[in-house]
């Protein structure tokens, strides 16, 4: 088969909070009549972040072309999970004619990419580019993400990381895969400083690598993202986590370091209150990550709550839909040891 006859697709990578998730509902938004599907690999048990794209409401983008992982780190279940997802995507008719795959926070881009050389999908799937998201704003406060401490929590589960700079190898591999590098936020920053950004990150890209800049009120277009033509699955590059691998045959992941807890519940009668409550539960707790929809008293439509570290935000996203029950369900993602009956105890009483 012809290399402009495969199915092309996008790998959209970057730290929590940098916006991947807002990227990935602008490009269904904007899919212009493309079938697209989308593979969505979460930390976690329940499908949040898939439903919470689902709510995009794209007559051409259907909840059967979201599918979602929720296995944690892609790039160690590829034959178990991965490529048969693939293989199940690619016998439906009509086939997509994009796949979008978001990796999760804790996943590494390359061991993805490099899945696409395995038989069964080679023939039919190419990765049309890596597009990394980057967050303007934290890295012009000298970090590498808004919350940096909870992705180093998250990384620290890793048996690979046994080195003085985890999160900055993670960001290298995330930029040394790069087809298109995002610098989201920017409108938070500078000219002088995104110029500044820029020039530092392009030391760390492979040549012919691509930037371009993106904000909330002023989204790159979609044509931008998408037809790349990279083939980045044949390029080779290795990142440390391949090395890795090479060198260590009892290399694993431990992902068992985190532990996540589902909390199902009835409507929430104060928003406020109810927010302030979690940022409590999560100082307290030293959560990492809470997400989820919420139902509250009197109002018509589903509540989004999300939560990195300390930083919550809370939205409505679209109304409840006829024969759906309103409920909270919540998941709370944390390091091994936190007291999930005191945690659940106390999400209850915040309601």
């Amino acid at each position: 088969m012809q290399q402009f006859e495969k199915i092309p697709a996008t790998v959209i990578t970057g730290f929590l909070g940098a916006g991947k998730t807002t990227l990935i509902q602008h490009i269904i938004k904007n899919a212009e009549g493309r079938r697209i599907a989308l593979i969505v690999n979460e930390f976690g048990d329940i499908g949040i972040d898939g439903d919470m794209l689902k709510a995009c409401g794209n007559e051409d983008c259907g909840e059967e072309d979201i599918i979602e992982l929720a296995n944690g780190c892609i790039c160690c279940t590829v034959a178990e999970d991965f490529i048969p997802t693939m293989e199940k995507l690619l016998k439906r008719d009509p086939a997509p004619d994009h796949i979008v795959i978001e990796t999760s926070g804790l996943a590494l881009p390359q061991p993805l990419v490099q899945a696409f050389n395995w038989p069964e999908i080679k023939t039919r799937v190419t990765v049309d580019g890596v597009v990394t998201v980057v967050d303007s704003d934290a890295l012009a406060q000298g970090h590498f993400a808004s919350d940096e401490q909870a992705v180093n929590d998250q990384r620290s589960a890793d048996d690979m990381l046994d080195h003085h700079t985890p999160l900055g190898e993670l960001f290298e591999d995330q930029l040394s895969c790069a087809d298109l590098v995002l610098l989201n936020k920017s409108d938070l920053v500078s000219e002088e400083e995104l110029a500044r950004i820029e020039q530092r990150l392009e030391k760390e890209v492979q040549t012919g690598t691509r930037f371009t800049r993106s904000s909330e009120k002023s989204p790159v277009p979609v044509k931008v993202l998408i037809g790349l033509d990279s083939a980045a699955e044949d390029k080779g590059h290795k990142s440390h986590h391949d090395k890795a691998h090479d060198n260590d045959a009892d290399h694993h992941h431990d992902h068992d370091a985190f532990v996540s807890l589902e909390i199902s519940l009835g409507e929430i009668a104060d928003v406020k209150q109810f927010v302030a409550g979690l940022s409590g539960v999560i100082e307290k707790n030293k959560v990492l990550r809470l997400k989820g929809f919420a139902a509250v008293q009197g109002k018509p439509m589903r509540l989004v709550i999300q939560a990195v570290g300390p930083r919550i935000d809370s939205y409505y996203d679209r109304l409840w839909k006829e024969g759906e029950q309103p409920a909270t369900n919540l998941v709370v993602i944390g390091k091994a040891g936190m007291d999930l009956d005191q945690i659940k105890t106390s999400i209850m009483d915040a309601i």
